[in-house]
């Protein structure tokens, strides 16, 4: 393999290796969910040039506290590192807990929603929370899907979405 190779293999993983990854997400989540006694399903997905790995049980309320927005986002990084530890790269994964990740979506969609009501009301543009870059991208996308532009501004924790006219 050549370098180029090498670089092009880190920055777009193959299918193999987000099923690695996802592999040794499921590892790493089993062990913290046996240590916190919490019973819980995994799902293990590849889409989109990332590993999905999702977190779900039957019983109501038992993934309740790790189905936070922050848990989940601290858990994920957690998970990451893991991930990274056990195959040696980075990692992207998406962690989602008890459904949390749908109900961020729909969240971030009334956020939009109101900024382009803000934009409607005669606004040039509408600058939205600072948030994770997963969530940036989703706001980006729903922006888009109803016909604004959006851009990312800002550095580090700070960086946030700004909706605009198209």
């Amino acid at each position: 393999m050549t370098t180029s190779e090498q670089t092009d293999a880190r920055i777009t993983p193959t299918d193999a290796q987000l099923e690695q990854e996802g592999d040794a997400a499921a590892d790493y989540l089993e062990g913290l969910l046996d240590i916190a006694d919490i019973d819980g399903d995994l799902a293990l997905d590849v889409r989109g040039g990332r590993a999905y790995v999702s977190v779900e049980t039957e019983a109501a309320g038992s993934l309740g506290r790790l189905a936070d927005p922050d848990t989940v986002q601290a858990l994920q990084e957690l998970t990451r590192l893991a991930v990274q530890s056990t195959t040696g790269r980075f990692s992207r994964l998406i962690l989602d807990i008890g459904g949390s990740r749908d109900a961020r979506q729909r969240e971030l969609e009334v956020l939009v929603d109101r900024a382009i009501e803000r934009l409607e009301e005669g606004a040039s543009q509408a600058s939205l929370p600072a948030m994770s870059s997963y969530e940036r991208k989703l706001i980006h996308d729903i922006a888009a899907d109803r016909g604004f532009s959006s851009e990312s501004f800002g550095e580090g924790a700070e960086r946030h979405p700004v909706i605009r006219r198209a």
